[in-house]
């Protein structure tokens, strides 16, 4: 039996890039930034995002998704959150980040007021981690409806990737069910 190799996660730098905010936005100001490794630090790992944003309010979506592709020529495809005045998660959703988020605060103005984004450096893994945030948030998406889940439910295990090891539950008070099994 193999046994995975601990990781400790190297030291990082939070480095603001030039330290220009992209733009003041109410009360809040957005900068840019980049994490490096301190000197020292063992090799990085493969990553999983090549950007992260978290909470930003909404009025800087344009000017943030710009910067990301003008200047740091990123492409905005990946998984998206809009939350509410709160900063609950309301909507959750995966693709084109800018015209998806734009089109979801137009259609509810009043109820969302922030954004997260997260740019998957490899494509195939954006619809397991879309499914992930969704289902974790269950009750509080408000405009989800595909693939929310209330209660107890579980999700569809055909939103992972194949090769994927899954366990499921059955309901004993529902007789047997019929469980179809691949031969190896």
């Amino acid at each position: 039996m193999m046994h995975p190799q601990k990781y400790n996660k190297p030291r990082v730098l939070r480095v603001i890039a030039h330290n220009e905010p992209i733009g003041p936005f109410g009360r809040w100001i957005i900068y840019p930034g980049e994490l490096k490794p301190r000197s020292g630090s063992p090799i990085q790992p493969k990553r999983l995002f090549t950007a992260v944003a978290e909470k930003l309010p909404k009025d800087s979506l344009v000017r943030v998704c710009n910067h990301l592709s003008e200047v740091l020529g990123h492409k905005l495809h990946g998984v998206y959150v809009a939350h509410d005045s709160m900063g609950y998660p309301r909507y959750i959703g995966r693709g084109d980040i800018k015209n998806r988020l734009l089109t979801r605060f137009k259609a509810k103005q009043e109820e969302l007021h922030f954004f997260s984004f997260y740019v998957v450096l490899n494509k195939i893994h954006e619809r397991e981690i879309e499914t992930l945030l969704i289902h974790a948030a269950g009750p509080l998406l408000d405009f989800n409806r595909k693939k929310k889940r209330a209660g107890i439910q579980t999700g569809a295990i055909k939103d992972f990737e194949t090769g994927t090891h899954f366990y499921f539950r059955s309901d004993t008070t529902k007789g047997k069910r019929n469980i179809s099994a691949a031969k190896s």
